[in-house]
């Protein structure tokens, strides 16, 4: 058993300690709980109460003898007697339950919705009947007097299924795209479900109609709450016939009265979590919400806060045994938890003896343990000189310690370091020291690295405490320069930020631009500020403030154009030197070149061989016909290209077969070239060439070969006349015939 007290109210966990095996025998249990203290000091109320791995609801018959839980896996049910205090059967199923709910006042009559949208009930004997509905359900509620089962889901139906009758009837048709909850008042059986769009609607089952919508989603948001996404109703609850709590999505609770549209009441339990389960206690008049981390107790009056539990796993559902001070928690965890407040009620009266067990500890305190010991480690053993006592009595073995008697510890520790208190005073009185040293007037040491930032950043600094003075609530945001992990930026030669570097020079503008801006918008809330103080009149307030925003506007405008003309200006200085610097390398590389042998067959040294390995002496060398210097004959092909026409430059590059690259309009690159033909190309075309050329010269015109006769009697003559030479034809009004030469 576990004992916490949040708010001076004692919570107690009947549920804490180790959980025995089913597999153990009953005498290997018998054997642990002789040997094993934690085993000793467990208190099992309700003989296995857990589930395999989860347990995803519970709930409490009407005549509170039967606890009925459900949970995974395999999925199942499960039954206990409190009479018995013990496991009364357990029904396996075919699918996971969403919701189940006890219809009788014991567990002869149970109806459970399961994730595969089939709805199956159970009598005392086991399995009835099973059907199905249209859509997935998410929640159910029974209505008494007419014997409806109302399902919704992911539908915009409220689906009716009738248990006298056997059948289901006309669906209730809403206005949401789908429902998450659904519930029934007790005293006037008014119907309300819960939809996904964050609205509430209820409906009356006598005639079928809405009679009422609350919007809850915009009820639920408040000053300075966060929201990631629309608010949808998760817990729905009613507590008599007019006050209802209504649990959303993002951690609101909302208590309503039926008769007004605006909540009485908004709850945050600031996890962003939805909220899981809602629950009234009468007696007291508080209500319990839970989301899957905690469960808060508070007053539904007020809103104040009675006590809090915080289980060590996720919570799944919470159900309050009817007049007691017990709860009984599903969690993610096989054990479904047990804790008694108390504070809020008796214990049952099957278990009884727990209003005299909580009296008996209330009685005789106990101080903690660790109250009179001090935990230490061997270098501390080491420092106090009390090595030598390891492994005796006077020290306990804990994790990476060890505990002692807190009396022996101040003993020792007088006798290891008499001269504690002086230290102490000197330290004191240091403290003292440097506190009246920050009154005095400061000089600022800049640092060696990055002094022109570190002036910077303190200008900024100064600027912003300033303005933070003059505010009543305002607090000054800490520096850099006080931030020990910027220390070695300032400290270090590598960190020095290179002001003639591309990088700074590009940036530069836009951040000395953010750096004025920040400075006037200082100003402007300084100067605001001061206007504040100086309590000037509303009207001269609201134009002096129409006339900064419009300068502000225009100073906006300009500053953007003038930072673009400076990285423009910067860009250009850049490409300028940069062509400058390799126009400096290149004269350089000309300049030291210097003319080697690197052939025997280049040309010999005219000048004297030992004369000319002394330093500062020039060598001769005697170069070959056709052989031209590399750089010099490059230095004189690009002066004579610089004299020449752009006609006779575009030609020569044709010609040559070289490449060139220019700007396109665009702003892009664009780049020409032509293949270079090989030899054997080259002499094809000069042979087809000189052949088309000698083709030219012997052809001969066959003009001069028709005459006036031959035309007159190829034009005007009926007959056929036959000719192998030059003019032959063919009669009958045809001219001309043909020819062969």
């Amino acid at each position: 058993m576990q004992i916490s007290s949040v708010n001076d109210v004692k919570i107690y966990n009947l549920s804490h300690g180790k959980s025995l095996p089913e597999w153990l025998s009953d005498r290997k249990k018998r054997q642990l709980q002789k040997k094993d203290v934690d085993v000793q000091r467990r208190i099992e109320l309700i003989q296995d109460f857990e589930m395999p791995t989860v347990c995803t609801s519970i709930k409490v018959s009407r005549d509170g003898q039967f606890i009925l839980a459900t949970g995974t896996y395999k999925p199942r049910i499960r039954c206990y007697d409190t009479y018995q205090l013990s496991l009364k059967f357990e029904r396996c199923l075919d699918s996971d339950v969403v919701a189940f709910d006890i219809l009788s006042e014991d567990y002869s009559k149970l109806v459970l919705l399961h994730c595969d949208r089939y709805v199956e009930f159970h009598s005392q004997h086991g399995h009835y009947y099973k059907t199905r509905i249209p859509k997935f359900g998410r929640d159910f509620a029974y209505h008494y007097p007419s014997c409806d089962l109302f399902f919704v889901g992911t539908s915009s139906e409220v689906y009716r299924l009738n248990l006298e009758q056997g059948r289901f009837l006309n669906s209730l048709q809403t206005d949401a795209v789908e429902h998450n909850v659904c519930d029934i008042n007790p005293v006037h059986h008014l119907l309300a479900t819960g939809t996904i769009e964050g609205r509430v609607e209820c409906w009356d089952p006598r005639v079928r109609t809405r009679v009422g919508l609350l919007d809850c989603a915009l009820s639920s948001v408040s000053e300075g709450t966060e929201l990631q996404g629309l608010p949808s109703v998760s817990a729905l609850k009613f507590n008599g016939s007019l006050t209802m709590a209504v649990g959303t999505s993002t951690g609101q609770v909302l208590l309503y009265d039926l008769r007004s549209s605006r909540p009485l009441l908004v709850k945050d339990h600031y996890y962003n979590l939805p909220i899981k389960s809602l629950n009234f206690h009468e007696q007291l008049d508080l209500v319990l919400s839970a989301d899957s981390k905690i469960i808060k107790i508070w007053n539904k009056d007020t809103g104040k806060m009675f006590s809090s539990i915080e289980p060590p796993t996720n919570i799944n559902d919470v159900c309050i045994y009817p007049h007691s001070g017990m709860l009984f928690t599903a969690n993610e965890d096989p054990k479904m938890n047990t804790f008694y407040i108390p504070a809020l009620g008796p214990a049952p009266r099957w278990c009884s003896f727990l209003d005299n067990l909580t009296e008996e500890l209330e009685e005789s305190p106990e101080s903690t343990v660790y109250d009179d010991y001090k935990f230490v480690t061997r270098k501390d053993l080491e420092n106090l000189g009390l090595s030598h006592l390891v492994g005796s009595s006077l020290l306990r073995a804990y994790m990476h310690g060890y505990f002692m008697d807190i009396r022996l510890y101040h003993k020792v520790k007088t006798m290891a370091n008499p001269f504690a208190y002086e230290e102490y005073r000197k330290d004191k009185i240091r403290q003292k020291i440097e506190e009246s040293r920050t009154q005095r007037v400061q000089i600022k040491k800049l640092p060696k690295v990055n002094k022109d930032l570190a002036l910077k950043l303190m200008e900024e600094g100064d600027d912003e405490a300033e303005l933070a003075s003059r505010k009543k609530k305002g607090k000054a945001l800490p520096s850099i320069l006080g931030d020990n992990r910027f220390q070695v930026m300032f400290e270090n030669p590598d960190y020095q930020v290179d002001e003639q570097s591309e990088e700074f020079r590009l940036l530069n503008p836009i951040v000395s631009k953010v750096g004025q801006k920040r400075k006037k918008k200082l100003r402007l809330l300084a100067q605001q500020a001061a206007d504040d103080q100086q309590a000037a009149e509303d009207n001269s307030d609201e134009e002096l403030e129409g006339r900064a925003s419009s300068e502000e506007e225009d100073s906006s405008d300009d500053d953007d154009k003038s930072w673009v003309d400076e990285v423009r200006e910067q860009r250009r200085l850049i490409r300028q030197e940069g062509r400058d610097r390799r126009q400096q390398e290149r004269k350089q590389a000309d300049r030291d070149t210097s003319l080697l042998d690197q052939e025997p067959d280049v040309g010999e040294a005219t000048a004297d061989p030992a004369r000319g390995k002394k330093g500062g002496q020039p060598r001769f060398f005697q170069l070959k016909a056709g052989e031209e210097f590399r750089s010099f004959g490059d230095m004189a092909r690009k002066q004579k290209l610089q004299k020449a026409s752009l006609e006779d430059r575009l030609k020569l590059e044709e010609h040559s077969g070289t490449s060139n690259m220019a700007d396109a309009a665009v702003g892009s690159k664009q780049l020409t070239f032509t293949l270079q033909k090989s030899e054997q190309q080259r002499r094809q075309q000069q042979a087809e060439r000189e052949h088309h050329e000698e083709r030219k010269k012997l052809r001969r015109s066959a003009g001069h070969l028709s005459s006036a006769r031959g035309r007159a009697r190829g034009w005007g003559g009926g007959g056929r006349g036959r000719g192998r030479g030059g003019g032959g034809g063919r009669g009958g009004g045809r001219g001309g015939g043909r020819g062969r030469y």
